[in-house]
C-alpha cells in the first residue's frame, strides 16, 4: 500500500520505501512509477494509461519524499523548479562519523563523475566535463553509539551525491556498502528524504512535505537503545 503524503489534481507526493526503484526497471519489476499509476487507476477508476511525470528521483535503497506530477503542465513547471534550484531538499542520514573532523556543521563541495569501470559515481580528479559540481550543507543533530545523525540540505542534485560525498570522507551512510560503509542497517541504507519544499505548479503557494521515518530506523534505534532520541527528533519536525 502506498504511503501518500499529498495528492491533488496536479501532484502526487509519496513516502518511498527502501528497495524499490523510482523508475527504469524491467517490465516485470515493480517501481514507484508503476505502483503510483496502479494506485491512480484504482482510485479514480481510470481505463487505459495514466499520465505521471517523474520530476524527482530517489535511489533504490533510499526512503522518503518523492514527488510526481499528474499533468504535463505541472511536470514542466516542476522540472523547471528543480533545475533552477527552486526546490528545498532536506535529508536525514545516519553516518559513521562527522564528515569534517570536529565540525558539527559545515559545507561539502566536490566535483563528481561516473566511473564506468566501478559502475558508480566518484570524486573527479579535475573540474573538466563531464565532471559536475556537487555541494551540500550539513549539521549534526545527535550522536549515537558508532553513528551520528546528520541533517543535510542539498544545494545541487547529482546522482548519489550525499552517498558519494559522505563516503569519500570516511563518513559513509550506514548500510551503504557501495560507498564504503562497513556497518549494517535493517533495510536499505540510513538515508531518508525527510522534507521537500516547492511551489505548487498552479496555486503558486509554497508547500512543504515531511516524510515519517521508516520502520528500519526504529529497528536500528531499538538495537542501539536510542529509540527515544530518534522519536524526539522526528517529533521536532512535525
Amino acid at each position: 500500500m502506498l504511503d501518500v503524503l499529498y495528492e491533488d489534481n496536479h501532484l502526487l507526493v509519496l513516502n518511498k520505501p527502501a528497495g524499490i526503484a523510482t523508475q527504469g526497471v524491467s517490465e516485470d519489476e515493480e517501481s514507484m512509477v508503476t505502483l503510483a499509476k496502479e494506485y491512480l487507476k484504482w482510485k479514480y477508476d481510470k481505463p487505459g494509461n495514466v499520465y505521471l511525470g517523474v520530476v524527482s528521483r530517489l535511489d533504490r535503497p533510499v526512503t522518503g519524499v518523492l514527488v510526481f506530477a499528474r499533468t504535463s503542465k505541472a511536470a514542466a513547471r516542476l522540472t523547471t523548479q528543480f533545475s533552477q534550484r527552486g526546490v528545498e531538499k532536506t535529508y536525514w542520514a545516519l553516518a559513521s562519523r562527522l564528515p569534517l573532523a570536529g565540525r558539527e556543521a559545515g559545507r561539502l563541495e566536490d566535483w563528481l563523475t561516473k566511473s564506468e569501470s566501478q559502475r558508480k559515481t566518484i570524486i573527479a580528479r579535475s573540474k573538466r566535463p563531464p565532471a559536475q559540481r556537487a555541494s551540500l550543507a550539513y549539521r549534526r543533530l545527535d550522536t549515537f553509539p558508532r553513528a551520528v545523525l546528520l541533517e543535510i540540505r542539498l544545494e545541487t542534485g547529482r546522482k548519489h551525491q550525499i552517498r558519494v560525498q559522505l563516503g569519500a570522507r570516511d563518513a559513509a551512510v550506514l548500510g551503504d556498502e557501495r560507498y564504503g560503509s562497513a556497518a549494517s542497517f535493517p533495510r536499505g541504507i540510513a538515508l531518508h528524504a525527510r522534507e521537500l519544499t516547492l511551489e505548487h505548479p498552479t496555486l503558486k503557494e509554497r508547500l512543504s512535505f515531511v516524510a515519517p521515518l521508516p520502520q528500519s530506523w526504529r529497528d536500528w534505534a531499538k538495537s542501539r537503545g536510542v529509540v527515544r532520541a530518534i522519536e524526539r527528533w522526528e517529533r521536532s519536525g512535525e
